[in-house]
């Protein structure tokens, strides 16, 4: 099963993916707009992105390089476009972008090329974790473990985790948190900060030395600790 996001505000064109894909088994979700397309990117975990280069709201090489640079998301990328310009793939190329088709595409070529990726990048995730010293996260369901017990978490807990994760050991800014999980509109400010203290009691309050750590007045990060000593 492919978790799949469609990044495009054609409607036209997400009709006709939705008719081609989903009877192959694919599990789909898709955003209409550059902003909310960055929401569900950065909330959820899916296997391959198809990023429309000309989107409202956030344009798809910006939300290509946030992906990359601020998330630290290695999700694959296409990036799908009615231009074709070599300027244009060569910046998709350097921003983090996988592959690139020109619209409109073969549909079979389309899902030829998601599921290449897919297998290429399986290698990245050992059996769908995430690792940081002695913690494992699973990708895809709100559970962690550390020193051999088994960590629940809520699914705010689960993407803030997975967040610090893979930003490691380089700090993630409250702001980028606050979207992460509210998109434009957050809460009051100390919303994050109870998320951020279910957290830590779950994930550091029982467990020797603690990983989570407060940059005061930037974000958050995980410890860099020397790997644990051989049992």
């Amino acid at each position: 099963m492919t978790r799949l996001l469609i990044i495009e505000d054609n409607p036209e064109l997400v009709a006709n993916l939705y008719a081609f894909l989903e009877p192959l088994g694919y599990v789909l979700d898709d955003a209409r707009d550059g902003a909310s397309g960055l929401h569900l990117a950065t909330g959820h975990d899916y296997d391959a992105i198809l990023l429309d280069l000309m989107l409202p709201r956030l344009d798809g090489m910006t939300l290509c390089r946030r992906l990359r640079e601020e998330f630290q998301n290695p999700v694959p990328i296409i990036m799908l476009t009615a231009r074709d310009p070599v300027d244009d793939r060569v910046q998709g190329f350097a921003l983090g972008a996988d592959d690139y088709l020109v619209k409109p595409c073969s549909l079979k070529e389309l899902d030829a090329r998601i599921q290449a990726l897919v297998r290429r990048a399986q290698g990245r995730n050992v059996q769908g974790t995430l690792s940081w010293h002695d913690l494992k996260v699973d990708t895809r369901a709100p559970q962690a473990w550390r020193q051999g017990r088994t960590i629940t978490l809520t699914p705010s807990t689960h993407k803030l985790l997975l967040c610090l994760m893979r930003a490691a050991p380089e700090v993630v800014r409250k702001q980028e948190m606050e979207y992460l999980l509210w998109g434009d509109h957050p809460p009051e400010s100390g919303a994050l900060r109870t998320h951020i203290h279910e957290l830590r009691q779950h994930a550091d309050k029982h467990f020797d030395p603690p990983l989570i750590e407060t940059v005061h007045g930037v974000g958050w990060r995980l410890a860099a600790l020397p790997p644990p000593a051989p049992a």
